[in-house]
């Protein structure tokens, strides 16, 4: 500053004071004088957070997506569809469906639609949530994953990744047609807890050896090192399936997870199909559909 000043005038050199001390935003008299840039930034009005869209505890048209749980199989009828008994969409009062508590028995019957499929994987969600697309449903209900873990052996089970990467892709599906529509997300049933519940009961223990859900039900007696791993490794992996629906979920502000809510449901054999003693029964699915009704009501969303 000093080479700046030199040579000057003793009233450009006031001049130059002055004005230096007003760029700097200085004002000896405490008034009007212009803020810093970042002081003026600070001192600007914050925008509003954009509020989170408030979930609707009473929509007017569903449809379910999943698999064989979601189609009824086995609740009323051997080695067949029941749909009118799913949790989701059914009829039956027995069951008292997720549907018929949400939008009455009437528009239930007009306004539900049922696109899951007995056997799907997640690889299959992005078709299914193509056709419930079409609907136009306010809430679509989402219970798929079981059939990834229950594979003929353990290495035969859907990967992390691949899990995650499908259900993606299934709810990228839903958005593209539906950006607002709501998605309820049912956990994974814990599989573990399928073979403690029957592993004491002989009919249950020959019909499994037919070739159910293998991963976790072969062999229900052996208690050797291989059986208890391999069983282990078929509950981490339906526990990290869990995990990956509750992070893509929690990443979608139309979407609600259960909290774990089936994964954490004690189920006895008074719960399961006495055709195949895996599948739910009539009992079963109106737990299930229970236990959705007070997660889809609920005010906030479970944690």
């Amino acid at each position: 500053m000093r080479n700046w000043f030199r040579g000057r005038t003793a009233a450009s050199a006031a001049t130059a004071a002055v004005l230096a001390t007003a760029l700097l935003g200085c004002d000896a008299q405490g008034g009007n004088s212009p803020a810093p840039q970042g002081a003026a930034a600070a001192d600007r009005p914050k925008p509003s957070p954009t509020p989170t869209p408030t979930w609707d505890t009473t929509p007017r048209s569903m449809a379910a997506v999943g698999d064989s749980i979601t189609r009824g199989f086995d609740a009323c009828q051997v080695l067949s569809d029941c749909p009118e008994s799913s949790w989701a969409t059914g009829t039956d009062p027995a069951v008292n469906s997720l549907a018929v508590r949400l939008l009455g028995k009437d528009a239930a019957a007009a306004q539900s639609w049922n696109f899951a499929r007995t056997g799907a994987r997640m690889s299959a969600l992005p078709e299914q949530m193509e056709q419930a697309a079409e609907k136009s449903p306010e809430l679509v209900t989402v219970l798929m994953g079981a059939n990834d873990a229950c594979r003929g052996t353990t290495a035969a089970m859907t990967s992390v990744a691949s899990f995650r990467a499908d259900f993606e892709d299934g709810m990228r599906a839903l958005r593209r047609e539906l950006p607002k529509t709501q998605v309820f997300v049912a956990s994974v049933p814990d599989l573990s807890r399928l073979w403690s519940s029957g592993k004491g009961n002989a009919m249950a223990k020959q019909i499994w050896k037919l070739g159910i859900c293998q991963s976790m039900l072969a062999d229900p007696d052996a208690m050797d090192s291989l059986a208890v791993e391999r069983r282990g490794n078929v509950h981490a992996r339906v526990e990290a399936y869990n995990e990956v629906l509750q992070d893509v979920c929690a990443k979608d502000k139309y979407c609600r997870y259960d909290g774990g809510s089936v994964f954490d449901y004690r189920f006895g054999q008074g719960q399961l199909s006495r055709w195949d003693w895996f599948h739910p029964s009539r009992n079963g699915q109106a737990r299930l559909a229970e236990l959705a009704f007070t997660a889809v009501t609920a005010e906030k969303s479970p944690a």
